[in-house]
This record gives structure tokens, C-alpha cells and sequence, in this order.
């Protein structure tokens, strides 16, 4: 009943897991980085705006690979650096949600530290594939 999903539009998983998975109308994705999908390299070091925009541009291709979108999302999960960060994060966040005919999903933001060198947001989604 689980499908993997997996593109190269979306940055490569960086260990033992799956980009996303799909069961039955749902896709649960990883969570995800600012990672260039070409090279797996994280890009725009320290800038969580910029970083913010890659990880949903990211996300959004893993999603278009299980037929739906970020328009289609339920929840997110989000991890930032520094909740110092936390207004401009937000402000990439409405920024990119504001292309789609949707509200923004439930959320939930958490403040983490450990992230490798450079990089300031992760990013999972829990999304619905319309009918």
C-alpha cells in the first residue's frame, strides 16, 4: 500500500530514507533542506530566506512527483536555528504560500540546534493528492 516517491528535482536524501511516501491519498515527505537538487550541496549559507524558498522549491518537486503540491498541504513541520530567525523565516514561509489559492497548512515551528555548518531550516510536509 506505501509508494516511494523519488525525484531528482528534489535535493537527494542524505541517509537511509525515502524522499516521500504515499498511502492512499496522503504524502508524507522528509524532511528537507536547502540542498541544490543538481549537486546535493546545501546553498545559501546562513541566509534562512533564501534557504526557506530552496527547502519548499524542494519540497514542492517531491510532491509534484506523488501528484500533488504544496497548495495540497495539511501540516508542516519546521525546524529553524535560531528563533532569533523566526520573523524572516516567516516571512520567505508567506512568501511562497501566497502563490497558491489555498491557506497555508497547520504548522508547527521549533527553534533546534546541530544543524551541519551553514545550513538554518528543515522542512517536512504532510499533504493530501486531490481527487
Amino acid at each position: 500500500m506505501r509508494e516511494i516517491i523519488a525525484t531528482n528535482k528534489a535535493g537527494p536524501p542524505a541517509g537511509a530514507y525515502s524522499q516521500a511516501v504515499k498511502v492512499g491519498n496522503l504524502v508524507f515527505t522528509a524532511g528537507m533542506g536547502p540542498n541544490d537538487p543538481s549537486t546535493g550541496k546545501l546553498v545559501h549559507a546562513d541566509d534562512i530566506y533564501k534557504q526557506t524558498i530552496r527547502t519548499l522549491e524542494n519540497l514542492q518537486a517531491a510532491l509534484e512527483a506523488a501528484g500533488t503540491s504544496l497548495e495540497h498541504a495539511v501540516r508542516c513541520g519546521v525546524f529553524i536555528h535560531d528563533i532569533g530567525e523566526w520573523l524572516t523565516f516567516n516571512e520567505a514561509y508567506r512568501s511562497f504560500f501566497s502563490r497558491f489559492d489555498a491557506p497555508p497548512p497547520a504548522r508547527t515551528t521549533i527553534s533546534v540546534g546541530g544543524f551541519p555548518e551553514g545550513m538554518t531550516v528543515e522542512i517536512d510536509v504532510i499533504a493530501v493528492v486531490p481527487d
